[in-house]
C-alpha cells in the first residue's frame, strides 16, 4: 500500500498529470451535464407539443364533431401526437436521438410522406457529431492516456533513474505504474458519469454495462501506450507515435471504413419514398377512381362493392389513394431500412478492428439511441397509423355519421418499451484486443526491465 501511495504522490506532483486528470474530470462532467440538459430539453418539448396536441384536437372536435359530421374531414383534420420520451442514459450517448425526430403528429393519410418528411435536416449542423459522455470516452480520453503513460520508461531512461527503479526490491513496479493511472483515468471518467446515472434513474444493468465498455476501452489505449512508449527511446518519439495512432484510429481509418460502407451499400433518402409516394397520390387524380379502388381492394377486400359514391370527389376515395401510394412504395422502404440496417451490421463488424467504433456502438445499442432504437420507434408509428386508417374505414366506406362521442374512441398511440442491450460481440472483441496489447506490452517492459539490469 505504501509503494502505491508513493506512486500516487510522484503523479500528485506533476503539474501535467494532475493538469490532465482534472481536465478530463472536468470535461466528462460539463458532457453529463450537457446531455442531461439536452435530454431534459426534449422531454420538455414532447410535454409542450402534448398540450399543443390536446387543445388542436380540441378545436377539431368542436368544429367536426356533429351529429351528422364526416368522418372524412375528421380524419383529415385530427393530427395525433407520437413521440419517443429519451431512454435513462441517453444522456451520455446521445446517438441519433439529436438528428432524428423524436415528436411526430400523424394523420390518417398517406404514412411515408408523415414519416421521413421530418427527416430533412442540415447535414452540415450533423457534421461535427454531439458533445456527450462517448465523444469524451472515444476521443479525448485516450489522449489523457497518452499524456500519462507515453513516458513511463523513457523518461525514467532519460531521467537516469532506470536501473535505479529496477534495482529497487519488490514486483510488479510497472503494473503498479500502469494501473494506478489507469484507475485515475477510468475514476475521472465514471465518476461524474455515476452521477448522471443517479440522477435519470437508469437501470444498474446498464449503467454497468457502459462502465465496462469504458473500462475495457481505456485497458485498450493504456496496452498501446505501453506497446509504444517501450519500443521508442525518446518520449517526444513516443508521444509523437501515439499521436498518429490516435488520429488514424479513431479520425482516419473510422471515416474511411464509414465512407466505404456508404459507397458498397448505397442507400436512398427517406426523402425520396415521400416524393414516390406523393407521385403516386397525385398521379391518382389524373386516372380513373376505379383503378386506385382495385388497387386499394388488393389488400383490403372487404370494402370491394362499397367504393360508389356520387359526385366528383369522396373521402373514402381521397385515402384509398393514399394507402395505394404507400402499397406502391412498400418494396422501397423495405429496401431502404435492409440497406440502413446492413451498413449497421458492417460498422459493427468494423468494431472488431476498430476499438473505438466499438466502443462507441456499443455504448449506443446500450443507451438505446442508434438507428436500430430509432427504427423501433418508427415500426411504433406504422402500427398506430395502422390501427387510425382501420379505425375510420368503416365510418367513410359506409357513410356512417361521425359524432363528438366517436372523437373520443380513437386511438392512441402507445410509446415503445426500452430495446436497449448490452452487444455482447462488439465487447469480447474489444477485450481480445486489449488484452493482447497489454501482455504484448508486458512482455515488451519485462525484456527491456532484464536488458537495462544487464
Amino acid at each position: 500500500m505504501s509503494r502505491l501511495s508513493a506512486e500516487l504522490r510522484l503523479i500528485l506532483r506533476s503539474r501535467m498529470g494532475v493538469g490532465s486528470l482534472l481536465l478530463l474530470l472536468l470535461l466528462s462532467s460539463l458532457a453529463v451535464w450537457s446531455g442531461i440538459a439536452q435530454m431534459e430539453r426534449q422531454r420538455e418539448t414532447i410535454a409542450r407539443v402534448s398540450g399543443e396536441q390536446r387543445r388542436d384536437f380540441a378545436g377539431v372536435a368542436a368544429t367536426h364533431g356533429k351529429p351528422d359530421g364526416d368522418a372524412g374531414y375528421a380524419a383529415y383534420y385530427s393530427f395525433l401526437l407520437t413521440h419517443d420520451a429519451p431512454p435513462p442514459l441517453a444522456f451520455a450517448a446521445i446517438g441519433q436521438r439529436d438528428i432524428q425526430p423524436f415528436v411526430l403528429r400523424v394523420r390518417a393519410l398517406g404514412l411515408q410522406q408523415q414519416l421521413y418528411d421530418a427527416e430533412a435536416i442540415n447535414a452540415e449542423l450533423a457534421l461535427p457529431g454531439v458533445f456527450d459522455w462517448a465523444f469524451v470516452l472515444v476521443y479525448l480520453a485516450p489522449l489523457i492516456i497518452i499524456a500519462l503513460m507515453h513516458d513511463l520508461v523513457t523518461g525514467e531512461r532519460e531521467g537516469g533513474r532506470l536501473r535505479l527503479l529496477l534495482s529497487l526490491p519488490g514486483q510488479g513496479l510497472w503494473r503498479r505504474r500502469i494501473g494506478l493511472r489507469y484507475a485515475l483515468v477510468l475514476f475521472a471518467l465514471a465518476v461524474p458519469f455515476a452521477v448522471g446515472a443517479i440522477v435519470t434513474h437508469a437501470p444498474v444493468a446498464g449503467t454497468a454495462a457502459m462502465l465496462l465498455v469504458a473500462a475495457l476501452y481505456l485497458a485498450f489505449w493504456a496496452g498501446c501506450a505501453l506497446l509504444v512508449g517501450t519500443a521508442m527511446r525518446a518520449s517526444a518519439s513516443a508521444a509523437a507515435a501515439l499521436i498518429g495512432c490516435w488520429i488514424l484510429l479513431t479520425l482516419v481509418v473510422p471515416t474511411l471504413a464509414s465512407a466505404a460502407i456508404a459507397r458498397a451499400i448505397p442507400a436512398a433518402k427517406g426523402i425520396d419514398l415521400t416524393l414516390a409516394q406523393r407521385e403516386i397520390v397525385h398521379h391518382g387524380w389524373d386516372i380513373a377512381k376505379q383503378d386506385t379502388f382495385e388497387r386499394f381492394f388488393l389488400n383490403h377486400p372487404e370494402w370491394r362493392g362499397r367504393e360508389g359514391f356520387e359526385g366528383r370527389f369522396h373521402w373514402k376515395w381521397l385515402f384509398a389513394m393514399h394507402q395505394v401510394g404507400d402499397e406502391a412504395v412498400a418494396r422501397d422502404v423495405a429496401a431502404y431500412r435492409a440497406s440502413l440496417i446492413a451498413r449497421e451490421r458492417w460498422s459493427e463488424r468494423v468494431g472488431y478492428l476498430l476499438p473505438g467504433v466499438a466502443a462507441q456502438g456499443a455504448l449506443h445499442r446500450i443507451a438505446d439511441t442508434d438507428p436500430f432504437g430509432q427504427f423501433a420507434y418508427q415500426d411504433r408509428i406504422a402500427a398506430f397509423h395502422d390501427r387510425l386508417r382501420h379505425f375510420f374505414y368503416p365510418y367513410l366506406f359506409t357513410d356512417r355519421p361521425f359524432t363528438r362521442a366517436d372523437f373520443a374512441r380513437m386511438p392512441t398511440f402507445a410509446p415503445r418499451l426500452p430495446s436497449g442491450a448490452v452487444p455482447a460481440a462488439p465487447l469480447l472483441a474489444l477485450a481480445v484486443v486489449a488484452a493482447l496489447l497489454l501482455s504484448a506490452g508486458s512482455r515488451r517492459v519485462a525484456r527491456i526491465s532484464g536488458a537495462d539490469r544487464a
